[in-house]
C-alpha cells in the first residue's frame, strides 16, 4: 500500500455517467477524463484516482456473462497497480452483476464496489454525487494497511451491502436497493461506521479468477393456476442444466400429482432443481410445511435465503466451471462467498 491511495474507476455505463449537452439538451455519457470537472470534491481526497471507460458503454438492461468477463478482465489486470476498484453500472442489473462477480473474483483481497444512481450526474439533484464519492472512499479504507472491506460489495444511499445479498426494490425513490437477508456492511452518516463483524476477512491468498459460465438455466416462478404445459416447457428446453423454481413462502410448491411427477421427470434427466423463495425476507425450509415434504423427497435441493440474482449467477459459475453434478449440487448447498446462511 502506498501513503496516497490508488483507485480504479471502470464505468459500465448507467444513469450515473450521463450529463446535459448544453446544445441539445440531450443526456449524453461524460468523458470520464473530466470527472474531477464534475465532481471537484474529489480533489480534496488526494487519492490517485484513475479511470476506465468501456467501449462501447452497456445499458445496463443489455448486461450479459460476456461483460462480466471483460470487467473482470480489468480487474485482473489492473489488481496489482490499485487499492481499491469502483464500477460505476446501470442500477437495474447491478445486483446480478455484483453477484456475479463475486463468484468470479475469489480470494479477493481488495474492494470492488459498485455503484451508480437514479439520476444523472448531470442534474442538480443527482444521488449520484454523492454515491461516488462515498464508494471511492470506502474503496480506498484501510486500518493497518490492510483493505476494510476486502469483497464485491453494492454502496448506494448511505448503505454498503455484500453485492450477492441484494435486490433492486425500488426504481423512484434514491434508496433503490435493499440487503433482506443479510445485514449492511456499512452506513455513511456524519461518519462511515462499518459492521466489522459482517464484513469479509482479507484472506491474502492470491486473486483467482473463473471466467467461464453457463447460462443453460432456466427461471421457473410458481403462481397459483400454472399449468403443467407451461411447466413442462420449461422444463424441456433442449439443453437444460438446472431450473431455479421461484416457490412460495418458506419453500413451498403445489402438491398436486402432476406438478411432482414434472418436476421428479426433469430431477432424473440430471436437470439441478433449486428451490428459492419467492419472498424478499426470509428462509426456504424443505420439510417446515407439508408442501415441501415432496420436493425434499424427489431431490429438489435448496437455495436456503440466497437471492435470486445470486442463485442465477452462482448455478452460472458452477456449471460454468464443474462437470460433476453431485459437486455443482454440494457446492450449490454450501456457502462460497458469503451468499447464504447455512442453517
Amino acid at each position: 500500500m502506498t501513503s496516497q491511495p490508488s483507485i480504479l474507476i471502470l464505468y459500465t455505463g448507467g444513469t450515473i455517467g450521463m450529463i446535459k449537452d448544453n446544445k441539445t439538451g440531450a443526456y449524453k455519457p461524460f468523458d470520464l477524463d473530466n470527472l474531477f470537472k464534475v465532481i471537484p470534491a474529489l480533489e480534496l481526497f488526494n487519492f490517485d484516482i484513475e479511470s476506465y471507460c468501456f467501449d462501447p458503454i452497456m445499458d445496463s438492461s443489455n448486461m450479459s456473462m460476456s461483460f462480466w468477463g471483460k470487467i473482470v478482465d480489468v480487474i485482473e489486470k489492473n489488481y496489482e497497480a490499485y487499492d481499491g476498484f469502483v464500477v460505476l453500472h446501470g442500477s437495474d442489473t447491478m445486483a446480478y452483476t455484483a453477484s456475479a462477480l463475486s463468484f468470479m473474483l475469489q480470494n479477493l483481497n481488495k474492494p470492488v464496489i459498485l455503484t451508480g444512481s437514479q439520476l444523472p450526474l448531470g442534474m442538480i439533484r443527482t444521488d449520484g454525487r454523492e454515491n461516488l464519492i462515498t464508494a471511492i472512499e470506502i474503496a480506498a479504507a484501510t486500518e493497518d494497511e490492510t483493505p476494510i472491506v476486502p469483497e464485491v460489495c453494492i454502496y448506494f444511499e448511505n448503505q454498503l451491502f455484500r453485492g450477492n445479498r441484494t435486490h433492486k426494490f425500488n426504481a423512484q425513490n434514491f434508496e433503490a436497493f435493499r440487503s433482506p437477508n443479510y445485514p449492511a456492511l456499512a452506513n455513511a452518516g456524519v461518519n462511515i461506521d462499518y459492521n466489522r463483524n459482517a464484513i469479509h476477512k482479507p484472506n491474502f491468498k492470491k486473486l483467482k479468477v473463473y471466467k467461464n459460465l453457463d447460462n443453460n438455466i432456466a427461471i421457473l416462478k410458481l403462481y397459483p393456476g400454472i399449468s403443467e404445459k407451461i411447466i413442462r416447457s420449461i422444463l424441456n428446453i433442449e439443453g437444460l442444466k438446472a431450473v431455479i423454481i421461484e416457490t412460495y413462502g418458506s419453500g413451498n410448491a403445489p402438491n398436486y400429482q402432476w406438478f411432482l411427477q414434472t418436476i421428479e421427470e426433469a430431477i432424473k434427466m440430471d436437470i439441478i432443481i433449486a428451490n428459492v423463495t419467492q419472498c424478499q425476507v426470509g428462509v426456504v425450509e424443505m420439510g417446515k410445511y407439508e408442501t415441501s415434504i415432496n420436493l425434499r423427497e424427489i431431490g429438489v435441493i435448496s437455495g436456503n435465503d440466497i437471492t435470486t440474482e445470486a442463485a442465477i449467477t452462482k448455478l452460472m459459475y458452477l456449471l460454468g466451471n464443474l462437470k460433476n453434478r453431485e459437486q455443482v449440487i454440494k457446492l450449490f448447498e454450501t456457502s462460497i462467498t458469503g451468499e447464504m446462511t447455512i442453517q
